[in-house]
């Protein structure tokens, strides 16, 4: 599994971005999908995750409420739309695809995409 993140950008403190992470090869249904970043001289953290279908979400308690995310394995995307940011979201974010929630909170990612820059000026 191939991960592409995509839809970063600079935005003003209040702002909202719509991140995507498309997958290509075979199995996209049977990850469970995270989302992480990293900040300049910070460590990498998770900041997001969906099952499977879709159906449970986790989200780290300084995003939760502003932060949103889904997928569609029809097209084998996931999605994370961010709003009410702050400057403290600035980070390149990452896509990440592993066999469970908990393998992602531990950093147990089977595949990780390349990051997609988030700059939030206030």
């Amino acid at each position: 599994v191939q991960l592409q993140a995509s839809g970063g950008g600079l935005v003003q403190a209040g702002g909202s971005l719509r991140l995507s992470c498309a997958a290509s090869g075979r199995g996209f249904s049977n990850y469970y999908m995270g989302w992480f970043r990293q900040a300049p001289g910070k460590e990498r953290e998770f900041v997001a995750g969906i099952s499977w279908g879709g159906g449970s979400t986790y989200y780290i308690d300084s995003v939760r409420g502003r932060f949103t995310n889904s997928r569609d394995n029809a097209k084998n995307t996931v999605y994370l739309q961010m709003n009410s940011l702050k400057p403290e979201d600035t980070a390149v974010y990452y896509c990440a695809a592993g066999p469970s929630l908990g393998k992602l909170l531990s950093y147990g990612v089977d595949y990780w995409g390349k990051g997609t820059q988030v700059t939030v000026s206030s």
